[in-house]
């Protein structure tokens, strides 16, 4: 949190989270318990090894959910390999142009359905005490949305 570049690089996360509308703060209410979060830091580089960028990323401590409490069940939108291959194949032939990208922002985070409330993330300013986070949206690292992938192939035909 003291270099420049980190704390520039979760101000833009917490930007992109508050835009999104992925929570709002309130107070606990009585009998609930917040789940805590971190910041996952990534250095992302260019193909040449020059540092492209610094991620990070705010991940909620989904290991701490219950079953029945804090979740009803997970849901992974992940794609088989098998089918990626079987695209990959039938572009080849057809001779359509592909590109890969690399999301910033996976804005694809789908509403929660369960009330779920999370720590304030760290280095966020202090806005009382008993406030939290009551997600709107889900979050990396929650059991709703294991392993959710983030790289999207686009055809252009």
């Amino acid at each position: 949190m003291k270099d420049v570049k980190w704390r520039e690089a979760i101000a833009k996360e917490i930007e992109a989270l508050e835009i999104n509308k992925t929570w709002t703060v309130e107070d606990l209410p009585p009998n609930k318990k917040p789940i805590n979060c971190k910041w996952v830091y990534r250095v992302k580089y260019n193909s040449d090894g020059t540092v492209e960028h610094y991620k990070a990323r705010l991940v909620i401590r989904g290991d701490k959910q219950t079953e029945g409490f804090d979740y009803h069940e997970t849901f992974a939108p992940v794609a088989k390999m098998v089918s990626v291959r079987c695209f990959l194949s039938v572009a080849i032939a057809k001779g359509w142009e592909l590109h890969q990208m690399d999301v910033n922002n996976a804005f694809l985070y789908g509403d929660l359905e369960e009330e779920v409330y999370m720590t304030l993330p760290p280095g966020f300013r202090t806005l009382g005490p008993g406030k939290v986070c009551k997600l709107r949206k889900s979050l990396y690292g929650l059991k709703q949305v294991q392993n959710f992938h983030q790289n999207c192939l686009i055809m252009v035909l």
